[in-house]
């Protein structure tokens, strides 16, 4: 069985049909054609899959699209509109990204932090992205990368 489901992605309407038993994950990567989202673990454990449902972190791969009807929806691909967002460029500069798999995942979930947290600590950083896996940094650059977007926007 099919849902026709209206919702908005990336600040844009959005009206598409799927599989009643697909994830937003499925969605966003099969039918929609944005792979910057990550299938990992497909258990909701790595944070590769996060995406921002009505500004707040979720792991794509557990969350049914059903649920998607009248919200909003951002992926990694929506975040910058069409030059990189200051934690792109931010995760650049300080060397925060190796392989990148879990980039996407991180920058969403560092953006919904400074959103209710514009001036966090390292302490704060590191919670905020305590579901998010990465194999290849150690973490230090990703929460300097995050602080340095937090002071920036300080001033």
């Amino acid at each position: 069985m099919n849902l026709t489901l209206e919702f908005t992605l990336n600040d844009r309407s959005c009206r598409v049909d799927a599989p009643a038993h697909f994830t937003v994950l499925d969605l966003v990567r099969d039918t929609l054609a944005l792979t910057g989202t990550k299938d990992g673990c497909g258990e909701g454990v790595c944070g590769a899959c996060t995406v921002l449902l009505d500004g707040r972190p979720i792991r794509a791969c557990l969350v049914l699209a059903a649920r998607l009807g009248g919200r909003r929806l951002v992926t990694i691909e929506g975040i910058a509109g069409g030059e990189l967002d200051p934690l792109q460029e931010a995760f650049a500069r300080v060397g925060a990204v190796q392989c990148g798999f879990c980039t996407p995942g991180m920058i969403l979930s560092a953006r919904a932090l400074l959103e209710e947290e514009p001036a966090p600590s390292a302490e704060d950083v590191r919670e905020a992205l305590a579901g998010n896996l990465c194999r290849c940094t150690g973490y230090v650059k990703i929460v300097e990368a995050v602080l340095v977007v937090a002071q920036g926007r300080r001033g």
